[in-house]
């Protein structure tokens, strides 16, 4: 059973942005159809249809009814969609390269059946190409994104953002606040949460049986012995010393200025990190373009490209499909680790 790929859906992301754009092209000829038959995507056939034609890639796209995945139309793209949408022109529901409560809808309805596949038809996990927040909050959706919107949906009280990369994977404390307000959201119980669901992902979602956890400080010098700011003894240490104390293999915390490359060498499995730019600046330095977004504590895998719509290419046929390709590639291989570590904890309880 092993064997057997899961089946995955993607969804297409806001139809204005570059999201259809780059699933076209994964499913041409990246890892979108190296995986073709276990892939149903959620979206807009005829959108898909339009963005391959003006690119001239040849995808035989199949519009199929809820539940049917690629593998019972071997060789063809199989696209559930949920929107009929005609862009730009005078009749145009929507304009390319501009958001607004057309596609804000259309993004969240994606998600939303995709959500459904996963409860009811088996599916293992979500891929998603990138959304608007401004076009969710046009469309009366409120909602930051993503994320907020999976977490909700699964009940799933515990969950953070981990950046990942061949080179590099970062976990964030705090994500989308400002920097002044960071050391007043950091305590020993959140960042205890994310050390623990950092360690839970290693091992069931990334196949790591003891992952090696950095925990960056936040301050300079990791504080300094309190010269440079409290928190590192006031709340990292006995953070990490709690996780250790529950057999995780936590370490620090270490100066930022060198835990990253102490991590590209390899002696880190991670990077746990206080805030947003703490982790993304060097992990973009390195993943700019393969970089990949994953929500650890979901009970479904969830996987999304590291960037935005980037409206103001899209519909240009430049856009770099590479953070796709390689979410693709980490769902699968999450997928596969879940139920592999499924079946080996069915065979223990046997004994």
């Amino acid at each position: 059973m092993a064997d057997i790929l899961p089946d995955i859906c993607i969804t297409m992301g806001c139809p204005a942005g570059i999201g259809p754009e780059i699933l076209v092209k994964s499913l041409a000829n990246g890892a979108g159809a190296k995986y073709l038959d276990h892939i149903l995507v959620v979206g807009d056939a005829g959108l898909l249809e339009a963005a391959a034609a003006s690119l001239g890639l040849s995808l035989r796209i199949e519009r199929v009814a809820q539940g049917r995945c690629g593998q019972r139309v071997r060789g063809k793209v199989a696209v559930l969609s949920v929107t009929h949408l005609e862009s730009n022109g005078a009749a145009g529901d929507f304009s390319v390269g501009r958001p607004d409560a057309v596609t804000g809808k259309a993004s969240y309805d994606y998600l939303k059946k995709a959500l459904e596949l996963c409860d009811k038809d088996g599916f293992s996990g979500i891929v998603t190409c990138p959304i608007s927040k401004v076009g969710l909050h046009m469309a009366g959706i409120d909602a930051p994104g993503h994320t907020e919107i999976l977490a909700a949906h699964t009940g799933s009280k515990r969950f953070a953002m981990m950046l990942a990369g061949a080179s590099l994977r970062v976990v964030l404390v705090t994500i989308h606040c400002a920097l002044r307000n960071v050391a007043s959201q950091i305590s020993q119980k959140n960042v205890l949460e994310v050390i623990s669901l950092t360690h839970e992902a290693l091992q069931r979602d990334f196949g790591i049986d003891s992952p090696r956890i950095a925990v960056a400080a936040l301050n300079p010098h990791a504080g300094e012995s309190g010269m440079f700011g409290d928190e590192e003894e006031r709340i990292l240490k006995p953070a990490i010393a709690e996780a250790v104390r529950q057999g995780i293999q936590a370490m620090g915390p270490y100066p930022p200025d060198t835990v990253f490359h102490r991590a590209v060498q390899g002696e880190f499995h991670v990077v746990v990190c206080q805030y947003h730019d703490q982790g993304l600046i060097p992990f973009k330095l390195l993943h700019f373009k393969d970089g990949v977004n994953v929500t650890l504590g979901l009970p479904i895998v969830r996987t999304s490209v590291d960037h935005g719509t980037a409206y103001d290419i899209a519909g240009r046929g430049i856009a770099d499909e590479s953070s796709l390709n390689a979410a693709i590639e980490i769902a699968f291989t999450m997928a596969i680790n879940r139920r592999k570590r499924r079946e080996q904890e069915k065979i223990y309880e046997r004994g």
